[in-house]
C-alpha cells in the first residue's frame, strides 16, 4: 500500500469520530450553508495535517514543546469551546442556509483551525498511530514523509466533505423550530466538551 493511501486512511479514521468540530461543521453546514461547513472541516484538515507532519517528519522538539505546555493549550482550547457553545446555544436560527463571504468562510476556516491545534490528543493519536504502523521517520525518506502527510490531509478533508455534504443534503427537512433544537444540542455539547476540557486540568 502507497504511503499516500495509508496517510488518507490515517486521516480519515482520525477525523471521522464526531467530537466538538464535527458538530460545529454540521451546525454550520445547517445555519450558514455546506461552504462554511466544509470551511470548518479544513480548518481541522490542516490541523490534522500540521500534526501529521510533525509525527511523519520527527519533529520531536516540537511535539515535546506542545506536551509540556499541554496544560496552558488545553485552558485555552476548553475556553474557547466553552464560548463557542454558549453563542451557538444563543443562536437564532435562520429560515435557510445563509451565503457565507469571504470574511465568515476565514473565521470558520480558523477557528477550526485553532481548535484542533489546542488539542494536545491530536499529536499523541498521530504519533502513536505512526510509531504502531511504523511509519515514523526514516520511512521513505522526506518524500516518503511528504507523501504519508499529503495523505492525511486529503483523507481528513474527504471526511468533512463527506460530512458537510450529507447534511447539506438534509437541510430542507429542518424547520425553524429543528433549526432552533439543533443550536441547542450542538451548543450544549460544545459547551460540555469545554467544560470537560478544563476539568481534566484539575485531575491531569
Amino acid at each position: 500500500m502507497s504511503l499516500l493511501l495509508k496517510g488518507a486512511i490515517i486521516g480519515f479514521s482520525i477525523a471521522a469520530p464526531v467530537g466538538p468540530i464535527g458538530v460545529l461543521c454540521i451546525r454550520r453546514t445547517l445555519a450558514e450553508g455546506w461552504a462554511s461547513g466544509l470551511a470548518t472541516g479544513l480548518g481541522a484538515a490542516t490541523a490534522d495535517a500540521f500534526y501529521g507532519c510533525v509525527a511523519a517528519f520527527g519533529l520531536t522538539f516540537i511535539s515535546g514543546a506542545l506536551i509540556v505546555q499541554q496544560m496552558w493549550i488545553r485552558l485555552v482550547g476548553g475556553l474557547f469551546l466553552c464560548g463557542l457553545g454558549v453563542k451557538t446555544l444563543l443562536a437564532r436560527p435562520a429560515e435557510q442556509a445563509a451565503a457565507a463571504g469571504r470574511k465568515s468562510l476565514a473565521s470558520a476556516y480558523g477557528s477550526a483551525l485553532f481548535l484542533t491545534l489546542t488539542n494536545p490528543a491530536t499529536i499523541l493519536s498521530f504519533a502513536a498511530v505512526f510509531a504502531g504502523l511504523g511509519l515514523a521517520t526514516g520511512s521513505g525518506g522526506y518524500g516518503g514523509a511528504a507523501r504519508l502527510v499529503s495523505g492525511v490531509f486529503g483523507g481528513s478533508a474527504l471526511w468533512w466533505l463527506a460530512l458537510s455534504g450529507g447534511t447539506r443534503l438534509l437541510r430542507s427537512r429542518f424547520t425553524p423550530r429543528g433549526l432552533r433544537w439543533v443550536n441547542r444540542i450542538s451548543g450544549a455539547v460544545i459547551t460540555g466538551m469545554g467544560l470537560l476540557a478544563l476539568a481534566s486540568l484539575a485531575v491531569g
